[in-house]
């Protein structure tokens, strides 16, 4: 596919939709996504699964004296979309006025490099010989791995086009990929899995031997995990971890859960909810960013927004309508999860800034306590009070060096007291998909052990 001409294409379409849908005096705008997915499964050297799925779509919004009517269509011929603009406006003369509701200006945006060509030429027979050199540096990297629970390799191409009243008009074209294995340890009748993954703007960043022999590495350190006594004791977390509490964290830093009441940051923008060497972005345009693009579901431009400064907190994210009811301007935080839905406010590339200390140095230094490598149940964490209790695994540290895996303990407390105990931050800033984090110590945690 000309990825360059079918975002003309699509521009021009969307263009043309909200000339009908504005007819009238109304504010129209429309945002299509076409994309193609590949998706490979390998399991024992052998294609478990390969599937294919393409999907198009466009979402329209018309506002007429405050109210918003939202329709969307996979049918681009003319009388569907002509449905869908009459569906529009239907639904507009039903809503709920609200005088935020509006559309953006047209602005100039960043030239990003979001195409990797080489995603789509490299061959498929190729691509399943990743996956399966992935699942090959896994098995033969410890002969206690010996199980694959999954092995994949997955891919994304794209084109995004939004157009609105206003005279947005703005269209790009993007590809991302993938890799990942899960595998199983066995050793005696214990057994223990670990995973290794990446993803990218480009497939030469997919490195097999470091993905398969991350899983098998992860899976086979916690062989052997003991219970340790209820303590209180310094604790570190490995990237994977932080991210997990990042990803709690997210919700409470969008605007709009902090004017509905539902973030424990409300409130607090110019209080310290931190320690001074945390320092937490999102920025929407990162180099290589899996969700970098130049604007967002609404066509704003995205930018770099510092949320929290040296353990300050400095502002939240915002699309076009909560940056009307607080009288600021959008940080380029509208984000679609699909054409089938208005835009909310989510993040982009979210992630903890890193530090200037070396991950085995944050072990050194601590005489007795745990380095955690894997969280359990974050998903009961509450975004909204911040109290969280989850079961851990990890590395036990004695004398500044790993002593024995550990596992049936948990850890327990308030997201903002582990942010305000946070001594150290790693140089080893890592991302799972779009958010990132290095290895954090905070200083002591209560432990509940055997």
């Amino acid at each position: 596919m000309d990825y360059r001409l079918a975002a003309e294409k699509y521009l021009a379409l969307a263009r043309e939709v909200v000339e009908k849908a504005a007819r009238g005096g109304a504010e129209a705008e429309a945002y299509i996504i076409a994309g193609e997915d590949l998706n490979i499964e390998i399991r024992e050297q052998e294609v478990e699964a390969l599937t294919t799925a393409r999907e198009r779509g466009l979402g329209l919004r018309v506002i007429g004296n405050g109210r918003v009517g939202f329709a969307y269509t996979t049918d681009f011929s003319a009388g569907a979309l002509e449905e869908t603009v009459e569906q529009a406006r239907a639904n507009a003369a039903r809503a709920t006025p609200d005088e935020h509701n509006c559309l953006p200006l047209p602005a100039d945006y960043p030239h990003l490099d979001l195409f990797d060509p080489q995603i789509e030429d490299t061959p498929l027979k190729d691509k399943i010989e990743l996956a399966k050199e992935i699942e090959r540096q896994a098995r033969s990297a410890d002969g206690r791995v010996k199980i694959t629970e999954s092995c994949s390799y997955s891919d994304s191409r794209y084109v995004v086009a939004v157009a609105n009243s206003r005279g947005v008009a703005a269209t790009y074209y993007g590809a991302n990929c993938g890799a990942s294995i899960f595998v199983v340890a066995v050793e005696g009748e214990e057994s223990q899995t670990g995973f290794g993954l990446a993803y990218s703007l480009k497939i030469a960043d997919l490195d097999p031997a470091r993905i398969g022999r991350e899983g098998a590495s992860r899976a086979v350190r916690l062989l052997g995990a003991k219970r340790i006594p209820t303590q209180r004791a310094p604790v570190i977390f490995d990237p994977y971890v932080t991210v997990n509490f990042l990803g709690v964290l997210a919700p409470a830093l969008a605007a709009d859960a902090v004017q509905k009441g539902k973030s424990l940051f409300r409130g607090k923008v110019g209080e310290r909810v931190a320690s001074a060497v945390v320092h937490i972005i999102d920025d929407g345009r990162r180099a290589g960013g899996l969700a970098s693009a130049p604007f967002d579901g609404e066509g704003v431009p995205t930018q770099r927004t510092i949320l929290v400064e040296g353990g300050v907190l400095r502002g939240f994210l915002h699309n076009t309508y909560t940056a009307a009811r607080e009288g600021v301007s959008s940080t380029g935080n509208g984000s679609r999860g699909s054409f089938k839905a208005t835009p909310e406010v989510g993040t982009t590339n979210l992630y903890l800034e890193a530090g200037d200390r070396k991950p085995e140095e944050l072990v050194r230094e601590v005489s007795r306590g745990l380095y955690v490598t894997d969280v359990l149940g974050m998903h009961t964490a509450n975004p909204i009070s911040g109290d969280f209790s989850v079961g851990v695994m990890g590395l036990w540290i004695e004398n500044g060096e790993f002593a024995g895996p550990v596992r049936g303990v948990a850890i327990a407390g308030n997201i903002i007291g582990l942010l305000q105990s946070i001594e150290a931050v790693g140089s080893d800033l890592t991302f799972f998909g779009a958010t990132g984090a290095p290895s954090i110590r905070i200083a002591g945690m209560s432990i509940s052990g055997s």
